[in-house]
């Protein structure tokens, strides 16, 4: 078959793989561009103790579930094993190292550019991701601290931090869980700097995950399962005003919509540190200076590092901006499964817990519609 006719996946996370395995299932030729070494690179490279937030009934791919073994929770190492074996099985081709950097529409197809050379077809699905792309805020771009700052992202463990005092910024699960291992592991002082506090719920309530009822509760109205999360973190958590983290003013489930974010998953543990101070929280950063950080209320703290846990985001900008297929806050005006524009598909760009398992249905729903419109254009006899 002609090489251009072959479907282009940009992305080897579980959308990028699971939008792949189901194209080639129906017997559309297609190849998967990572800019990493390996499949899965972007997992690969978060830090060392990440757990999932959502169970393994909830996060594996349609016909892939999670091997007992890896417990409720997959680690890090596992998933990116998993992700792996995925592909491997499924037969997909996986360019590794090629990095797409802009798509185009043609008169009759998509042209994109790559980090090794121009290559055509005619669907191109993106699948890079919701944290695609480090958030940082602007007081930590040419701050002029003269200590060590990184974002969350270039974070694997605590032992660079050893005697350190630590500020790490962002309170949502990586924030929290990056504060508890640098205070279960030689850091001399953690604190927590908290702008919005968020909801936190726990992993585990009652011996059982917590997200086991997610599907549920996703099918409820919004404001009646907030009501519900927010009495569930009273009686589960507690009050913690007193530790800095006074009730949240949104419920999770809005601040999921609204903002795609706002919920930190935990362990009990992480909990435990911030009652009895070992993690101090402290008010938001206004700006850092070359000694440490000058919070909102006026207060300054001299620390030898800084951790942004801010988050991340799709960063599409450059790669599909021009189209004009993107929302104000730069996702894709429908990351569900639908086409944005003929040819262009976009998979995994929704906020939501379980998003895996959520994308291998999508997935899958995108690779229908190309196939079929792949077997409609081929039964159209050719005018030579």
């Amino acid at each position: 078959m002609d090489d251009r006719k072959r479907v282009l996946v940009v992305g080897s996370g579980p959308a990028g793989l699971a939008t792949a395995a189901a194209l080639v299932a129906s017997g559309v030729p297609t190849t998967v561009f990572e800019r990493g070494d390996a499949i899965g690179a972007a997992w690969a490279g978060r830090y060392d103790a990440l757990r999932f937030n959502t169970s393994r009934l909830n996060s594996a791919l349609p016909g892939a579930p999670f091997p007992r073994d890896f417990g409720q929770f997959p680690t890090r190492d596992q998933y990116v094993a998993y992700l792996q074996d995925y592909g491997g099985n499924r037969g997909l081709l996986v360019e590794t190292r090629v990095e797409v950097t802009r798509i185009e529409r043609t008169r009759d197809e998509w042209l994109v550019h790559t980090s090794k050379g121009e290559r055509r077809t005619p669907h191109v699905v993106v699948a890079t991701g919701i944290m695609n792309r480090p958030r940082v805020p602007e007081w930590a771009i040419e701050s002029g601290f003269q200590g060590e700052l990184i974002h969350s992202a270039s974070y694997r463990n605590a032992t660079p931090f050893v005697g350190h005092d630590v500020l790490v910024v962002g309170a949502g699960s990586s924030g929290l869980e990056i504060a508890h291992e640098l205070a279960t592991r030689g850091a001399r002082r953690v604190r927590l700097s908290v702008r919005n506090s968020p909801n936190i719920l726990l992993r585990v309530v009652g011996g059982l995950p917590s997200d086991l009822p997610a599907p549920l509760l996703l099918h409820l109205p919004t404001g009646l399962v907030d009501r519900m999360l927010l009495a569930m973190q009273r009686v589960v958590n507690g009050d913690l005003a007193p530790y800095g983290l006074p009730r949240p003013a949104e419920g999770p489930i809005s601040q999921l919509k609204r903002r795609g974010a706002g919920t930190a998953i935990v362990d009990t543990e992480v909990l435990d540190r911030i009652r009895d101070g070992t993690i101090e929280v402290v008010p938001a950063v206004a700006r850092l200076d070359a000694q440490g950080a000058r919070l909102v209320g006026g207060a300054h703290i001299e620390v030898d590092s800084v951790i942004v846990a801010a988050g991340y985001c799709p960063g599409l900008e450059s790669l599909v901006g021009h189209l004009g297929v993107l929302d104000k806050d730069g996702m894709p005006r429908d990351g569900v499964a639908s086409e944005q524009t003929p040819g262009l598909h976009f998979v995994g760009y929704v906020y939501r817990p379980g998003l895996t398992r959520y994308v291998g249905r999508t997935a899958r729903a995108v690779a229908r519609r190309i196939s079929q419109e792949t077997a409609e254009l081929a039964s159209v006899p050719s005018s030579d």
